[in-house]
């Protein structure tokens, strides 16, 4: 394996200390999270004594001012024993850096030092039920009157969405300059007319609480906008790729995952009197899969080199997370495979993986629209 540069020595205890955390307050509680399709709020306080939420925020606002790569390693270690009911990493590093980069300093002081220590969870809310990769075509509508908006309309798909205490939602304000009528709002717990929908039922990702959002006449303080009024979509045109590459980033240790289970699986089931390791079929597939995502692994690493250094292009982020989603889906696909029978049981880990990957070319832009910014990267857009 090519050695990564990326992490310093204290990375790497800040990862061994989040893997404990992760072996003693997840991994033994995940399958029972799934079946009741959303994790313990216990886990997320927990997270918050011990440091692990928010980690990249400014300490003035209960964060460690760390730097991304410490997220990174928290990314990882979640995808590493696929514990995909956890999002730490959107409410960290999605959810917050929008309050952090956008936010009022009262936003910011208000609401920081709570995502930090897990009192206060946070979603973002951009799909709805006929606007998916589509951010142009949404219809939720907050409108200014007096000294609130009116925010009207509702939200699919959200992840953290049933635990959220608050959401930045994604609405026209504006309804009639279409993109440049967009606007972030702060909604909170609590506010009159917003309402939780039913948890979700989905293919994977069974412990992540994934829900609707409903606003009827919710009257927003106009101080709960984020950022400038009719900005918000050049606000998420920012953050994309940062949370493209989260994506890449999760999909390549998940990958990476399977092609480890896989190679202790095969060394010990016997088929034929002899392991399956010993057939070469075996043997190759596992050496082209683990050279595609050794490949996946170094271009991932310059990418998040990229974001350290603040020059992660849109379209570079939109090829990792292309890329390295479908890879993911392969190797698991070719990992299941070699667990015969016993892959498709849902006691298995791979079995687990397989279903959970699949959101994975889907959330954060479909691969086709990630296609499509790639595209007019190199002057093919379409007129």
């Amino acid at each position: 394996m090519i050695e990564r540069t990326l992490f310093t020595e204290d990375h790497a205890i800040f990862r061994e200390s989040f893997r404990r955390f992760v072996e003693k307050e997840i991994v033994p509680f995940h399958a029972a999270w799934e079946e009741q399709g959303y994790v313990a709020r216990e886990v997320w306080t927990k997270a918050g004594e011990n440091g692990f939420l928010c980690t990249s925020m400014p300490e003035e606002f209960g964060g460690a001012a760390g730097d991304k790569l410490y997220s990174v390693s928290m990314m990882e270690e979640i995808a590493r024993v696929n514990a995909t009911g956890i999002g730490f990493g959107l409410h960290s590093e999605i959810v917050a850096p929008y309050i952090l980069n956008y936010g009022s300093d009262e936003q910011k002081r208000r609401l920081l030092p709570k995502m930090a220590t897990g009192e206060l969870i946070g979603a973002i809310a951009m799909s709805e039920p006929a606007a998916g990769s589509d951010l142009q075509g949404i219809k939720t509508t907050a409108l200014r009157k007096g000294d609130h908006y009116v925010l009207n309309g509702s939200k699919t798909f959200i992840t953290n969405g049933w635990h959220a205490d608050i959401v930045i939602v994604v609405a026209k304000t504006n309804p009639q300059a279409g993109a440049k009528g967009t606007s972030l709002l702060l909604v909170e717990q609590g506010m009159a007319g917003f309402e939780k929908g039913k948890r979700l039922k989905k293919v994977g990702m069974k412990a992540q609480d994934t829900s609707e959002l409903f606003f009827d006449n919710v009257q927003v303080p106009a101080e709960n906008l984020l950022g400038r009024e009719n900005e918000g979509f050049i606000y998420l045109m920012q953050e994309l790729p940062w949370e493209r590459l989260q994506i890449a980033i999760s999909a390549v240790e998940s990958a990476q995952a399977a092609i480890d289970w896989t190679v202790e699986y095969v060394k010990e089931r016997k088929v034929f009197g002899t392991t399956v390791a010993t057939f070469q079929n075996t043997r190759f597939r596992l050496a082209e899969l683990q050279t595609e995502v050794q490949i996946a692994r170094v271009f991932v690493d310059k990418c998040i080199s990229l974001v350290m250094d603040r020059k992660l292009d849109a379209s570079t982020a939109s090829m990792a997370k292309y890329w390295c989603s479908d890879l993911q889906c392969k190797v698991i696909d070719e990992c299941l495979q070699l667990h015969g029978g016993y892959g498709y049981m849902w006691e298995y880990p791979i079995a687990r993986a397989y279903a959970d990957a699949r959101v994975q070319r889907i959330y954060g832009g479909t691969n086709e629209i990630m296609k499509e910014v790639i595209t007019r990267s190199m002057g093919l857009g379409a007129k």
